[in-house]
């Protein structure tokens, strides 16, 4: 659901906080639900009495929403019982886990399963999502707890052991094992933290992938991988990355099925280890060999260079023993690359952030994140086909900033891939909420504008051509790219396909060497925060006109009241409207425009105006007058909200994503446009503001300090 200006944003102000604190890290994740483990553990032992979770609990509610939910026959024999309830003698993991204590039930997340599957090969990563101190025995209060990486984020989500059964039987996930429960729990925990068990239905497997390992993964379809892929390969092993290949079933029916070569279709292997040798015989090039490994722990390729192929006989000693060939039916076998391209149809690359990396062997990426958000009518500006509204996306600096160790073709480079992750949209489908089809363009910044943070205007994107772009706008939860680029400074611009479209996202820049990445967000400040004086000389026939509708409403004190405001204003505007401005369509100035007004004029802190100070006011309105002419082109009377943030800069305000965000939402109407009255009173509010924190920022430092008395003085008069 979309935030309200204030809570979006002090909730954004708290988490940029936290990270400061070191929250979030995977040594201090998040409390989901603000649920800390070891207090409401220790609670339950204490008072003798197993954990209730009330943020998930046991009902229709935490199963789903349409096909699992109220009106579904398929919940109504459904009876949520904990594990000892259902076995006896239960157990958290038996003899540590495995890819077989994941089967799947009657829920389609075989995709979440998959990658639990993958996960179980590398134990240090398993046993960060699945805390091992957990089980049904010493220290058991029904509670149990499990971490996932979460846009930026790592959580720590709590949960009840209630799982829902028929029959006595788990109704989801399950282990081979009867009395061994860690996979249900830890499908219990994704679900609360999509909401839902429901939610969790259809997806793909690095969506999972990423949120067990914080990492961000690049997908190759054989046919289409770059000539390269070997290295990339060899790197990604070098990271600490997962890695993952299959083979397409094209026949639904001969799903996982062996073929005559060992190999199974429509099944998920694991990379192990890519490695060159030279063959005592071969007078050519080294023989590149990629080891995979089969979940099953059986059943391998039996073609050239498997367990006991004649090819093992031309390597030395040394080389096997570099290799660790083994004859053993374990699952892991060898294969020469061109064989592992010609056999398998498509590789997944999982590579993981620096965080999750303990070794200090292994050559670490380096990594930047940025969380966004498009909002509809200020920053959701659609892809470069719509030329009007694309700028006005949020944008994103980058900086290369060193070569890559060993470029490819002598050619000069960095390395790095780009992931735009839109946010939330899983968790959000019971209220309709559907992917967005996204995706991001690349921009090089001219030398001449290198350091400068200002947001790249509408002429730009007109007058020049991405240097880079992700390959299609497509609507999955994340859309990764690997890209190549010589040293310098570049815009990002990551965009839904259609404009208008409001969500939040986060996107991450992975790159071999150093970069730095940051979203361009211009320096907020007014031109003319301080009132300038009246001009001397003689007054114009306007100026005569102005005063004598002045005194005949102030009265003899000549001084108006915000009441009196709207009336000269109203009867000045009508005046001008029809000899000079007759586009202007306004229907005059509302009550609570002209009190912002004097609460912006008064400078003796009468509440009322006299003549000098509404001779400024005058003055001011009659130049944003002008500009708001300008931008209403179509002579329909408003302006387009994109076009506000021209509009602002023109009038002497510099602002940055968040406060145009505010602007839209506080001013513009269903339509996305502004009249003239909301575009004056913006304008009043925002010169009211600056004049009022400059005049608090004695030493020009750029914060100030207020207190609860202070902070309501000037908020409430503005």
């Amino acid at each position: 659901m979309p935030y309200t200006p204030s809570g979006f944003f002090c909730d954004r102000l708290i988490r940029e906080r936290e990270r400061r604190d070191g929250e979030g890290s995977l040594n201090k994740p998040l409390r989901f639900n603000s649920q800390d483990f070891g207090v409401l553990r220790q609670e339950c032992l204490g008072g003798k009495t197993l954990f209730e979770d009330e943020s998930f609990p046991a009902t229709v509610e935490s199963l789903g929403f349409k096909e699992l939910g109220h009106k579904s026959n398929k919940v109504k024999n459904i009876v949520w019982k904990r594990p000892k309830e259902i076995c006896e003698n239960p157990q958290f993991i038996v003899g540590g886990a495995s890819r077989t204590d994941i089967c799947q039930g009657d829920l389609g997340d075989c995709w979440l399963l998959a990658a639990i599957a993958c996960l179980t090969l590398n134990e240090k990563l398993l046993y960060r999502v699945v805390p091992q101190e957990q089980s049904f025995s010493e220290g058991y209060g029904g509670i149990f707890h499990f971490q996932f990486w979460r846009y930026g984020d790592w959580v720590d989500v709590v949960i009840d052991d209630r799982i829902p059964t028929f029959n006595n039987q788990l109704v989801f996930t399950k282990s081979a094992e009867r009395n061994e429960f860690w996979s249900a729990l830890l499908e219990k925990a994704y679900a609360k933290l999509h909401g839902s068990y429901e939610a969790l239905k259809g997806g793909n497997t690095t969506e999972a992938m990423e949120d067990f390992t914080g990492g961000v993964t690049e997908f190759y379809e054989m046919k289409e991988a770059p000539k390269e892929l070997y290295k990339i390969m060899k790197k990604a092993l070098e990271r600490g990355s997962l890695m993952g290949c299959s083979i397409d079933s094209l026949v639904p029916a001969r799903f996982e099925t062996r073929t005559v070569t060992g190999l199974v279709k429509g099944h998920a292997y694991s990379v192990t280890a890519v490695e060159e040798c030279k063959p005592s015989q071969h007078k050519e090039a080294k023989v590149r060999l990629v080891r995979l490994r089969n979940p099953w722990g059986q059943v391998e390729w039996n073609g050239p260079w498997s367990d006991n192929s004649k090819e093992w006989a031309t390597l030395s000693k040394s080389e096997k023993e570099k290799l660790q060939h083994q004859s053993a039916e374990d699952g892991e076998f060898w294969m020469s690359f061109e064989d592992f391209k010609k056999n398998y149809t498509k590789i997944e690359i999982c590579n993981l952030t620096p965080d999750a990396l303990e070794d200090d062997k292994i050559h670490k990426w380096t990594v930047s994140v940025n969380e966004g958000r498009w909002v509809r009518g200020c920053s959701a500006g659609g892809c470069r086909n719509y030329p009007d509204t694309f700028w006005t996306n949020p944008q994103y600096r980058l900086r290369l900033l060193e070569e890559d160790d060993d470029p490819e073709d002598n050619e000069v480079g960095c390395t790095f891939v780009v992931a735009l992750m839109q946010k939330n949209r899983r968790k959000e489908r019971k209220m309709g909420a559907n992917l967005f089809t996204i995706g991001f363009a690349i921009y090089e910044v001219p030398k001449e504008m290198h350091g400068n943070k200002q947001h790249m205007q509408k002429d730009f994107f007109l007058f020049s051509s991405s240097k880079a772009r992700c390959k299609s706008y497509i609507n999955l939860r994340e859309v990764t790219q690997r890209f190549r680029l010589t040293p310098g400074e570049y815009v990002i611009v990551p965009s839904t396909y259609e404009p208008h479209q409001e969500g939040e996202f986060i996107l991450r820049v992975f790159s071999e060497k150093r970069n730095t990445s940051e979203e361009i967000e211009n320096r907020i400040e007014a031109d003319h925060p301080v009132p300038a004086p009246a001009s001397a000389g003689e007054e114009s026939e306007e100026d005569q006109q102005f005063r004598t509708i002045f005194q005949e409403i102030a009265g003899e004190d000549m001084e108006i009241t915000a009441n009196e405001l709207k009336n000269v204003l109203n009867r000045v505007i009508t005046k001008r409207e029809s000899e000079i401005d007759k586009d202007l369509n306004t229907e005059g100035f509302s009550l609570e425009s002209c009190r912002s007004m004097i609460a912006l004029m008064d400078m003796d802190g009468t509440g009322r105006l006299n003549l000098q100070e509404f001779r400024h006011l005058w003055n001011k309105i009659k130049q944003w007058q002008g500009i708001f002419k300008h931008y209403n082109a179509d002579q329909s009377g408003s302006i387009n909200s994109y076009e506000m943030r021209n509009a602002v800069n023109d009038a002497g305000f510099r602002l940055n994503n968040q406060l145009y965000d505010i602007i839209t939402m506080r001013y513009a109407n269903e339509n996305m446009n502004i009249d003239f009255d909301s575009f004056i009173s913006c304008l009043v509010r925002l010169e009211a503001m600056f004049r009022a924190f400059q005049a608090f920022d004695q030493d020009g430092d750029g914060t100030i300090r207020l207190s609860v008395l202070e902070w309501l003085q000037l908020t409430m008069y503005a």
